[in-house]
């Protein structure tokens, strides 16, 4: 393995950790969903592959959930509340920020997003077909009221209707009781799914469910083949910052100068590994966080901050969650942590604090300070590394990880790529409209940036669209982050 490989079981595990904070779930429901479907399909005879798929497709059933979060947000005040009201059943607690009927209209367009992306991720994991077909139609219902095409009956792959059901019977359980749980099930049979399914998972639900309580620990472990390729942590940190398109790129920027500067202090390959691995996974917490927060052009107010002061703890409870991660995870969530205790979410002060969690702080805000963030302008180098002195004159960082920065990479080589495009894949030009799409313009203001119509860049985007076999931003975003366009 090279330092960001992880085992495919391990990324489906993170994936299934960001889809669950993006739902507004307790951070097992995917695993639990997933040992559910696996446990149906067993029971309905199917053999191992089918059953391992199963679980697949139940851990990254929400993995395109950071993709759309952005559209998402346009419609309710609350993306993860919202999704989480929704799942529950519980429409009056989804505050609408547009006519009913402007939802109706989008939210086609929204899940094929969240599909196409789950799509790239599970064909980047090398899953297996079944998998990849299911997640294509993971919002299809029974009856044909679902999305994105509308199919029914037979023509829905079963690994739909199972994790459909499974997800269904997890969250109303935990809502309802066993006993309304059941009844909804059944008012819920041949539309969102089969009869046949339905009676079977409601003959079977009580023993199921005691018998999960005991299995958690190995759910995950069943997921991936033995002999599955190793895949990149890079595929997460980019999933993740989809969540906010002007994050494009920032969670591999700040892994690679974090990298740098722990091999400029002469760490061991080791602890260099670790801390570039951690700079790929701090921003796994924002997830939980509505887009809402970290969207308003104003500071954050009060009760702004204390949503944001949660997102390193969620960071780090993904370390109970991802055993092989769990020091990764831990250096990761100490992002927004300050020498003087000045830092969240522990607020911790400590002359012995890791030197790796002395440098992470340091990449994270130096990158950030020198991007423009919705509340603020970007600041240039130099006023950056001023900030950052200050800031350590203060107490808050360590002098000695400061210095190195002073010969560390141009913010133009960690926040963005060269602008030749790898392969001849996308020419300069069809680079630039898509560096600008993909951190949030629209076209009137890709537009402006370049100094061309928006007529040129829809034109420029329907090439890039063609050129990556994707149809909407995020997967393209994406898709170009994975070949290094980004």
């Amino acid at each position: 393995m090279n330092n960001d490989a992880i085992a495919t079981a391990d990324a489906l595990q993170v994936l299934a950790f960001m889809g669950d904070l993006s739902m507004g779930q307790p951070v097992d429901h995917s695993k639990r969903v997933a040992w559910l479907s696996r446990r149906m399909a067993q029971e309905l005879g199917a053999d191992e592959a089918f059953c391992r798929g199963a679980g697949q497709v139940a851990l990254l059933r929400w993995a395109g959930c950071s993709a759309n979060a952005t559209e998402v947000a346009r419609l309710i005040s609350d993306d993860v509340g919202g999704r989480s009201a929704m799942l529950a059943l519980r429409p009056d607690d989804i505050k609408l920020l547009v006519s009913p009927n402007l939802v109706e209209r989008r939210i086609a367009e929204i899940s094929a997003i969240h599909c196409e992306v789950s799509v790239l991720i599970a064909a980047t994991l090398g899953l297996a077909p079944m998998v990849i077909e299911a997640l294509a139609g993971i919002f299809e219902c029974w009856d044909g009221s679902g999305l994105p095409a509308g199919v029914a009956g037979d023509a829905i792959p079963l690994p739909v209707l199972l994790v459909k059901l499974a997800g269904d019977l997890e969250i109303f359980n935990r809502e309802y009781g066993l006993a309304g749980a059941l009844d909804l099930l059944r008012q819920r049979a041949n539309a969102s799914y089969p009869r046949c399914l339905v009676d079977m998972l409601c003959r079977a639900a009580a023993d199921w469910l005691r018998e999960l309580e005991t299995q958690e620990e190995t759910v995950a472990d069943e997921q991936a083949d033995a002999d599955a390729v190793p895949v990149s942590l890079s595929l997460v940190a980019d999933a993740i910052d989809l969540k906010l398109p002007w994050l494009t790129g920032y969670s591999r920027a700040v892994a690679q100068l974090a990298a740098t500067m722990a091999a400029r202090l002469e760490m061991t390959p080791a602890a260099q590994a670790r801390v570039r691995r951690a700079g790929l996974l701090h921003g796994l917490g924002r997830a939980a966080i509505p887009n809402a927060v970290w969207n308003r052009p104003a500071p954050f107010s009060l009760a702004d901050w204390e949503q944001a002061r949660l997102s390193p703890y969620w960071t780090a409870r993904a370390a109970s969650q991802v055993k092989s991660l769990a020091q990764e995870a831990e250096i990761a969530s100490t992002v927004y942590e300050r020498l003087d205790g000045s830092g969240y979410f522990r607020a911790a002060r400590s002359a012995s604090t890791p030197l790796e969690c002395r440098i992470l702080p340091l990449a994270a805000s130096w990158l950030a300070l020198q991007a423009p963030r919705p509340w603020r302008p970007a600041l240039n180098a130099g006023a950056a590394i001023e900030h950052l002195q200050r800031q350590t004159a203060l107490g808050r960082f360590d002098q000695r990880v400061l210095a190195v920065l002073d010969s560390a990479l141009p913010p133009s080589a960690g926040l963005a790529a060269s602008i030749e495009a790898p392969g001849g894949i996308l020419s300069p030009r069809e680079l630039e409209v898509l560096r600008c799409i993909a951190q949030g313009d629209s076209n009137k203001e890709a537009a402006r940036k370049l100094g061309v119509s928006p007529s040129t860049i829809r034109t420029h985007m329907e090439n890039t669209f063609r050129k990556l076999e994707c149809k909407s931003r995020a997967a393209a975003t994406l898709k170009a982050s994975l070949l290094g366009l980004l």
